[in-house]
């Protein structure tokens, strides 16, 4: 597994380990190719797995009596996939060493920070963790997890964006956390379609496992060591006494089936590399979805987990079976639909995606310009202070977000909003 996942590499690699050649080794080459293939190399617990049931392998162990040598003295290469990733700008990285030494920390630091045995999961309250939690309430009642790392922790994750993540590219139709991209962007091939389909994704974050993440820096090329270890500095397991606490949510199937998600290895909700890599993680969803809204005549679009369709007559008329096959992709690909949150909307009700209505054209609805309106005439007569009831962490900043966002869709309103803002006193 220390180089290219090619016929002849692979043999080679196997005379070093035995001492010499043996023809058995040929085919064994071949037949490991065909079961994993060699468009991405698999992990060596994988491999081990197949030679340890694989045929041939076991009676060459049993009539020649196979001894390896010590484990040879290969030097680890990156080795991409085939195709684009070939063509991705990451840094070459071979050894954990590497890796310690690319990232500015000690090799015993880079453990702590990528927790590849899941310690903080199993440590006591009192111990130190490499993330902040904290509870925040949604509008249905639930609760979500919102994982914050900490301040180290943080710095080698945006680092690992700047440099590796970011030049992996993500699939067109995802319009969240991308540069050039935004709620306009992922809307606006749904304006004025007879018929809109939004469907949801339940648990987006905590869905994508170490597993897939490890697999994706495996396809960039980056050896099963590093890989791992990036895929751990990029994932987290929640402490199992966090679950226990007060603020935990209720004991119903839905907070038991997030208990189990949060407790394995997972992209948490806070850390600056999640969007980007869900991104990357979902690419195989947007291309098949992509590919069937293509067939169904519609346009496909994903902001993170929101997911949207529209269409004219032809696909109006096939909306609902076209909502099963949909539904059926995702959890052919490791994801699930909340279906309650699920919406076709045809031309004769409010279209809304993303809080945005898309009727006749991008526009937010009268009441939540009414309600900041609102917020920032309160602001003006009686001050600031006491109008943040909702605990924000800077109120103003907050504020100047949402009007922002409301200017990059209907900017009359927004320098209304604008003006509105500048009579605060702040």
């Amino acid at each position: 597994m220390a180089g290219p996942w090619q016929v002849s590499e692979l043999v080679t690699r196997g005379r070093l380990a035995l001492g010499h050649r043996r023809p058995w080794l040929d085919p064994l080459a071949d037949r490991l190719l065909a079961a994993f293939g060699a468009s991405r190399r698999p992990t060596s617990g994988r491999v081990a797995e197949f030679l340890v049931l694989d045929a041939g392998f076991l009676r060459a162990c049993k009539r020649l009596s196979l001894v390896t040598r010590r484990r040879p003295d290969i030097p680890a290469v990156m080795w991409p996939g085939p195709g684009q990733p070939s063509s991705w700008a990451v840094p070459p990285i071979t050894s954990t060493t590497a890796l310690a030494d690319h990232l500015g920390v000690s090799p015993a630091e880079l453990e702590w920070l990528a927790d590849r045995f899941e310690r903080e999961r199993r440590s006591p309250i009192d111990a130190p963790r490499r993330y902040v939690y904290r509870w925040v309430a949604k509008r249905s009642g639930s609760s979500r997890l919102v994982e914050v790392p900490g301040r180290r922790l943080r710095a080698v994750q945006r680092r690992l964006l700047r440099e590796i993540v970011d030049n992996i590219p993500s699939h067109d139709a995802a319009h969240g956390f991308r540069t050039g991209r935004s709620v306009r962007t992922y809307i606006e091939p749904h304006v004025g379609r007879r018929v809109v389909l939004k469907l949801d994704l339940l648990e987006f974050f905590p869905t994508i496992t170490s597993a897939w993440v490890t697999a994706l820096f495996l396809v960039a090329g980056y050896p099963e060591p590093v890989a791992r270890l990036l895929a751990g500095l990029c994932t987290n397991s929640v402490p199992s006494l966090l679950w226990d606490a007060s603020s935990a949510p209720s004991k119903r199937p839905e907070a038991w089936r997030a208990r189990r998600l949060y407790q394995r290895p997972h992209l948490p909700q806070g850390a600056p590399t999640s969007p980007a890599l869900a991104n990357l993680i979902a690419y195989r969803l947007d291309v098949r979805l992509a590919g069937l809204a293509a067939s169904a005549g519609a346009s496909y679009t994903r902001y993170a987990d929101d997911l949207a369709f529209s269409g004219d007559r032809d696909f109006e008329r096939s909306v609902g079976r076209f909502h099963i096959h949909a539904c059926a992709i995702a959890l052919e690909e490791g994801f699930s639909v909340n279906t309650r949150k699920t919406r076709i909307m045809r031309q004769g009700v409010r279209q809304r995606v993303a809080g945005v209505v898309v009727n006749e054209r991008p526009n937010f609805t009268r009441t939540d310009f009414d309600t900041l309106k609102a917020i920032l005439h309160n602001c003006v007569t009686h001050g600031p202070h006491g109008q943040d009831r909702h605990g924000h962490g800077d109120f103003r900043a907050h504020l100047l977000g949402r009007i922002s966002h409301v200017a990059s869709l209907n900017p009359d309103r927004g320098r209304r909003l604008r003006e509105m803002f500048e009579q605060v006193a702040w």
